[in-house]
């Protein structure tokens, strides 16, 4: 039975939440205070959008690996509300990582971002004036949601299920035999899969 990731998916893991929460921060926190007129603001919207094509393409290549590698069963809580919600939070994390990507994206193309940043010009006086700009910020707001949905599930099995589901996502031995006991009957696995 498989009980952890693969490393390529643990290594992707860790660095996607490094660079999604540094992208994040980067853009709710200290680009907003920048005017658009700043120096600073061209450096750091050229950071977030490189961030951001690197965060679309690493989770790419995440789903491409995790469709084609074995993993762990589903978790459980004991609670079929709690399984519920971990599951539709992992969905919303993904439609919210690719909606900011792909809004980004739109937002730069309707601004002409990659030739200022990487040519030269002046920035729009506010991004605001772009609709798409409000679509960037529902699903920055989504993903912070979700995001604190999925670290506050792991602190939950860590701190109170204390059933060792972190260790799923570190390195360490992935296969584990199964004792005879442990064996179901063939039909009961095929009932009790999702």
């Amino acid at each position: 039975m498989v009980t952890r990731y693969h490393p390529i998916l643990v290594v992707l893991h860790w660095i996607l939440a490094f660079l999604i929460i540094a992208a994040l921060s980067l853009g709710a926190v200290v680009m907003v205070k920048i005017p658009n007129t700043d120096p600073m603001k061209f450096e750091a919207l050229r950071s977030h959008m490189l961030g951001g094509m690197a965060i679309v393409f690493l989770m790419v290549i995440r789903l491409i690996i995790r469709s084609r590698t074995q993993h762990p069963p589903a978790a459980s809580t004991g609670s079929s509300g709690l399984d519920r919600l971990a599951t539709i939070s992992h969905r919303v994390l993904y439609i919210a990582v690719f909606g900011m990507g792909v809004s980004g994206l739109i937002m730069a193309l309707q601004t002409d971002l990659p030739h200022i940043l990487f040519v030269g010009g002046n920035l729009p006086p506010d991004f605001w004036l772009y609709p798409i700009r409000s679509v960037h910020y529902v699903f920055s707001r989504l993903l912070l949601v979700s995001i604190a949905l999925h670290i506050a599930g792991a602190m939950y099995h860590a701190v109170v299920l204390r059933d060792g589901l972190l260790k799923r996502m570190f390195f360490g031995r992935r296969m584990v035999r199964n004792s005879a006991s442990e064996v179901a009957p063939k039909s009961s696995l095929q009932e009790s899969a999702p």
